[in-house]
């Protein structure tokens, strides 16, 4: 799948047009992943490109810098999941004061004709955008009247009687209901990061754990956790893991994700893995001592075993 993070200004980004959507698409749902596969079966009939045009930052981090919204995917989740789906190419060029002031003609002048030419465009029902997101469907539609595109609008997805929504999955996440967020999803939620190396600490206490950087401001879930690993050889592989902030052994606030692996006894520093939660067991909390750490650790190791188990049987 093609990048494109910072295209030309005056030539177009992909010359012979291209069919495209819009949007930010956190957390690639299954309403994203509809309108995606609408896109993509669109552009193969044309023999064009198939588009994702998103932005980074997310529109709600540059209005919201010191407390933006947790994001679903980082910018390497969201490109690994969107090539999964089979697009051709990632157009995501920076959200800045810019972009955020161009009125609605301007945004479909600027990027739409002139960087992307788009033969036809999908878009989702509650697609906004332009200076104060004075745009929406409207406006695309007078705009492929003039211009000769082609425009539709795809449908919202409902899941269990709720509108699947990136707001929705992290509301499910903040509550523990993992089970809900991945039916909204289509997938269990997962993190994708890369080991690096910690204090070694889960090892002298009998718990080696791989400890994965997160580059997150914020995360949208936090706890003691039943999980699923990909991206090693051995993949799946089972295990527990912990979100937050470590209580009982730390004090500078420093938010990690720790996986202790079951059954497994390898290095693995410097490996991207992914991680899926499969059920949340517990709120994190500080222990008096290491002892009452080590047993407790033991029972969620043991939960999230029988967990997992049930999981496979279902």
């Amino acid at each position: 799948m093609q990048l494109i993070r910072r295209p030309g200004s005056g030539r177009p980004a992909l010359p012979g047009g291209c069919v495209a959507t819009i949007g930010t698409f956190d957390g690639v749902h299954l309403g994203h992943q509809r309108i995606i596969a609408r896109v993509v079966e669109e552009a193969r009939r044309r023999g064009l490109p198939a588009v994702v045009f998103s932005f980074e930052p997310t529109p709600a981090e540059f209005f919201s810098p010191g407390r933006p919204p947790p994001r679903l995917t980082r910018f390497r989740e969201k490109f690994v999941a969107l090539a999964e789906l089979a697009v051709d190419c990632f157009f995501c060029p920076p959200f800045d004061a810019a972009m955020e002031s161009l009125s609605p003609a301007a945004f479909i002048q600027r990027w739409l004709l002139e960087a992307l030419q788009v033969q036809h465009l999908v878009v989702g029902d509650d697609f906004r955008f332009g200076h104060r997101r004075a745009g929406g469907f409207a406006e695309l539609q007078q705009a492929a009247a003039e211009h000769g595109f082609g425009i539709e609008r795809a449908e919202s997805v409902v899941v269990d009687g709720q509108r699947v929504s990136s707001t929705a999955i992290r509301e499910a996440l903040a509550a523990g209901e993992l089970e809900r967020a991945r039916r909204l999803l289509g997938r269990y939620y997962r993190m994708l990061g890369r080991v690096v190396p910690g204090r070694r600490l889960g090892a002298r206490l009998g718990f080696p754990t791989a400890n994965v950087r997160l580059n997150r401001r914020a995360v949208a879930l936090s706890g003691i956790f039943a999980v699923r690993v990909h991206g090693l050889p051995e993949s799946p592989v089972d295990g527990v893991a912990s979100l937050g902030y470590r209580p009982t052994v730390d004090r500078d606030g420093t938010l990690l994700l720790e996986v202790h692996l079951f059954d497994f006894d390898r290095d693995i520093y410097g490996e991207h893995i992914g991680v899926d939660f499969v059920a949340r067991l517990r709120d994190e909390r500080r222990f008096d001592d290491l002892d009452s750490l080590v047993e407790q650790m033991h029972e969620d190791a043991a939960q999230a075993r029988a967990l997992l188990a049930a999981a496979d049987e279902e």
